[in-house]
């Protein structure tokens, strides 16, 4: 430490020394950055498997959230990857789409093992998710909505979309679980006239244009729901919300497995 210490030489050191720590974090990211440049065709709304204690530590949230077992919440997370006829779906649309030159086959769920948990636990009568991209999280709620109405527990999936080509992964016998409504998603959100009990906010993701969802549903939540927020990571409008609102709220931060992303998360919005 002496050398560290004299004006010209010690601070050179401590940069390299420094920068040395620092590349420690990026090395990784780096790493899996380079890999993915080459076997990965997504340019957008990135897909990827969680790190398994980060997979834990949501189960736990979700547990604690709803009241549940954490064993529960775990048993219904492998009834999903474990989902082969799901998988094959997944795979076989996206192969045969025309924008399958930007989107892998395989399926990667990420932080929306959480939300087909929250599914299966709540039993919902009405799932709303507002922008649905492909249909990734339209499929994984539909396939709960199916062993949700096969345990005597019918409901019905919602989604909106701008884009007329979204959600082509809904298909099939997924489709008969929930339909899309195309155009603004305020606008769909505003003519909706029955009760929601599960809300995804995954739309334009704009501060105003999320605050403005969430005040459209606030009279229509069933008095159990729950609100998602995808884009809790970047604003805090659903935490205004719920406070304002008198309802709980927690942040579960992602943590993918071998993807330079460093993940987004879910905002959760609850009442006890």
């Amino acid at each position: 430490m002496t050398i560290a210490k004299t004006p010209l030489l010690g601070r050179s050191l401590l940069v390299i020394y420094r920068a040395r720590t620092a590349w420690r974090y990026f090395r990784e990211p780096l790493a899996n950055l380079f890999r993915l440049l080459f076997v990965s065709r997504e340019i957008s709304n990135f897909t990827y498997d969680l790190d398994e204690t980060n997979e834990r530590y949501l189960a736990s949230m979700i547990a604690d959230i709803t009241n549940k077992s954490y064993d529960l919440v775990m048993s219904y997370i492998r009834e999903l990857k474990e989902d082969d006829e799901l998988r094959r779906h997944i795979h076989q649309l996206t192969r045969a789409s025309g924008s399958a030159f930007i989107a892998d086959r395989e399926a990667r769920y990420g932080r929306r093992i959480g939300w087909y948990a929250l599914a299966r636990i709540l039993k919902p009568g009405v799932i709303i998710e507002t922008g649905v991209d492909k249909g990734l999280g339209a499929c994984l709620l539909a396939v709960a909505l199916r062993r949700n109405a096969r345990e005597g527990h019918p409901g019905r999936y919602l989604g909106t979309d701008i884009d007329p080509g979204a959600g082509y992964l809904m298909s099939g016998d997924y489709a008969n679980y929930g339909s899309i409504l195309y155009g603004d998603s305020i606008t769909s959100l505003k003519n909706f006239t029955g009760t929601i009990d599960l809300f995804i906010n995954d739309s334009d993701h704009s501060p105003d244009y999320e605050a403005e969802e969430y005040r459209v549903i606030a009279d229509k939540l069933s008095r159990q729901a729950v609100i998602l927020g995808d884009n809790a990571h970047c604003t805090d409008k659903l935490l205004e919300f719920s406070l304002k609102r008198g309802r709980h709220f927690v942040f579960f931060q992602e943590k993918p497995a071998k993807h330079w992303y460093p993940g987004a998360g879910i905002g959760f919005s609850f009442t006890r």
